[in-house]
């Protein structure tokens, strides 16, 4: 049972949930979890103005995907942050590589999942998750939401990202990074994609 975890990151928010999520698929008994980013589209003269050069140093380490890698897994989890209440156009730009896999049906009945992040609580973190799962559906691909079993997405405590669509956080000027609950939120769905994915394998 292979769950790839694929995701873009510019400043580290997205990458850390990543993290979350692949810690939680690997509690599962059998998950073989991978943990892959898509390639950066951006120019280098305005990543590096806008600093992003600096912060992807962090998850530098982290494989670069190729489109045909996703045939590979049984589930994919992807993360993204939300550009204008829509996937980031470097995740975009990725999927929208990936016509051969459509055509042959490579991702059909495999589990399909989103997280997100977005610099305000009502930042689009809902309409990009939703917007995601159009892709997979024309994949058809299998959509794992996060439930509200997850009871931290129903906390009236704290500010926090979560829905019942997928984890989420709240980055605001950049310097908020995820808070513990919005990880184990990210646990919790990794944790999930891996349970459903090893009840198809059998």
């Amino acid at each position: 049972m292979k769950i790839l975890v694929l995701f873009y990151s510019a400043y580290g928010h997205i990458y850390k949930m990543a993290e979350a999520v692949a810690e939680g698929a690997r509690q599962v008994e059998g998950a073989e979890v991978d943990i892959k980013q898509v390639p950066e589209t951006l120019p280098q003269e305005l990543r590096d103005k806008l600093g992003i050069t600096e912060a992807q140093k962090e998850f530098a380490h982290i494989p670069v995907a190729k489109v045909e890698d996703l045939a590979d897994y049984d589930a994919i989890i992807f993360g993204t942050p939300t550009r204008y209440g829509m996937m980031a156009s470097q995740m975009k730009a990725f999927l929208d590589g990936t016509g051969g896999l459509w055509s042959k049906g490579a991702l059909v009945d495999k589990i399909g999942s989103v997280f997100t992040s977005t610099a305000t609580q009502h930042g689009g973190q809902e309409s990009t998750i939703l917007n995601f799962h159009t892709v997979l559906l024309h994949h058809g691909m299998l959509i794992a939401g996060l439930p509200y079993t997850f009871e931290g997405q129903s906390s009236m405590d704290e500010i926090t990202g979560g829905s019942p669509y997928g984890a989420s956080t709240i980055a605001g000027d950049g310097s908020r990074y995820p808070s513990e609950n919005e990880l184990e939120a990210a646990r919790y769905q990794g944790r999930r994609v891996a349970l459903l994915a090893s009840k198809l394998a059998k």
